[in-house]
């Protein structure tokens, strides 16, 4: 089954850290392109993150510095480090295979104190 699992996600204080996990199956992983989106209440979906096959990455400016993409191809994972976190992070964190409709279900990230 072609699918997409996030985890990781959580309640955190302003400043704090959460690394997000997405774990993906019934694909050659390596091959493909993946990204980050995130969903605040009341808003559209955003562009986060996004990792080449080649480990080339590109940020959305509100992100930058802050937040780190990864990928493990051995274990077929994509990651999001989130560090400094501010209460404007606060969404539903959803990857992606790139240039596909192929969505994870998503993870609450709340940033609150």
């Amino acid at each position: 089954q072609v699918q997409l699992v996030e985890s990781g996600g959580g309640l955190v204080q302003p400043g704090g850290s959460l690394r997000l996990s997405c774990v993906a199956s019934g694909f050659t992983f390596s091959s493909y392109a993946m990204q980050w989106y995130r969903q605040a209440p009341e808003k559209e979906r955003e562009f986060v993150a996004h990792i080449s096959t080649s480990a080339t990455t590109i940020y959305a400016n509100p992100v930058k510095g802050r937040f780190t993409i990864s990928r493990d191809n051995a274990e077929n994972t994509v990651y999001l480090q989130m560090n400094g976190l501010k209460p404007e992070d606060t969404a539903v964190y959803y990857c992606m295979r790139a240039g596909t409709t192929l969505w994870g279900q998503g993870t609450q990230v709340t940033v609150s104190s």
